[in-house]
């Protein structure tokens, strides 16, 4: 099973040092990958018709995913990057293209696309994308994506996408991992019939429904299980037994990668609480007390 750390990314500061220095340990201490979450506008919840009913809001900082990878890549060898989830309807597809593809030829092939449609319609509006649509779209963009990373000339005449014989140079790896996120039937559809894996948001031992609807939709779309990738969270502020439970159950239930989050924003969601992290040397802490747990109980 392999090992990775998500970005505090709402609390580590602007300091790039502190970036730095997080990214490094992570790698230093053994890590495969670590993860990006992704939102670019922080916006207020007060008075939204509909209601905005995710975790985050105008007080909640993130860096930009894909500018923070190609910072990370040049500050490691070897450790994995992904996005979980880049909000990829509310871009543009060949534009993301260009821009992973950039980011796994200078990290020499470090990058796993994690894509989801996410659930900030501000965010949606303030770029110029349709909300409404945006779960149709996501799966033309993958399908758009892959063929862009494989093929030397595209045309792609979709609903809502058109590429008249165009490619990209320099071309990515035709296999980079495009994997999904989400919480809800048509992610987990549009995972089984395109994806390479799932990004589940939740601690392992809160998928098992998840995984009982996902699995029967691999088989129908003539996909093997053990070749589809599962990611878990495990929450640092969570007792050290019940992140050991975590681990056991992911396991046996096939996990391939679990992630450490240590981050109080959000905690509560995942049944946690805050732990009060003060800066870099408390988040990479937490890094260290995980590796240990993790390799115990291997």
């Amino acid at each position: 099973m392999k090992l990775g750390a998500i970005f505090p990314t709402t609390e580590i500061g602007d300091d790039p040092a502190a970036i730095r220095d997080w990214v490094q340990a992570a790698e230093g201490l053994g890590y495969d990958h670590v993860v990006l979450y992704d939102h670019v506008l922080s916006a207020s919840h007060e008075r939204r018709t509909p209601k905005l009913e995710g975790p985050y809001d105008e007080d909640d900082a993130f860096h930009e995913p894909l500018t923070t990878m190609a910072f990370m890549a040049a500050c490691t060898d070897r450790i994995g990057l992904a996005t979980g989830v880049l909000i990829l309807p509310q871009r543009q597809t060949a534009l993301v293209a260009k821009q992973v593809t950039e980011i796994d030829l200078l990290s020499k092939g470090r990058v796993r696309l994690g894509v989801g449609s996410g659930w900030n319609h501000v965010e949606y509006t303030a770029l110029g994308a349709d909300f409404a649509s945006r779960g149709e779209r996501l799966g033309e963009q993958v399908e758009l994506l892959r063929a862009l990373f494989g093929e030397r000339l595209v045309d792609f005449d979709g609903k809502h996408h058109r590429v008249e014989r165009a490619g990209l140079l320099p071309r990515a790896r035709p296999d980079l991992p495009i994997w999904f996120g989400g919480f809800v039937g048509a992610a987990f559809e549009r995972a089984a019939r395109l994806g390479d894996g799932f990004l589940f948001g939740v601690p392992p031992r809160r998928t098992r429904r998840m995984l009982e609807d996902l699995r029967p939709r691999l088989e129908r779309h003539g996909r093997r299980p053990d070749d589809f990738g599962l990611e878990a969270v495990v929450d640092f502020s969570h007792s050290p037994e019940d992140r050991e439970a975590d681990l056991a159950f992911w396991r046996e239930a096939g996990g391939t990668h679990v992630s450490l989050r240590a981050m109080d924003t959000g905690a509560e969601l995942l049944g946690g609480r805050r732990v009060g992290f003060s800066g870099a040397a408390d988040f990479i802490d937490a890094l260290e007390i995980f590796r240990n747990q993790f390799d115990s109980a291997s």
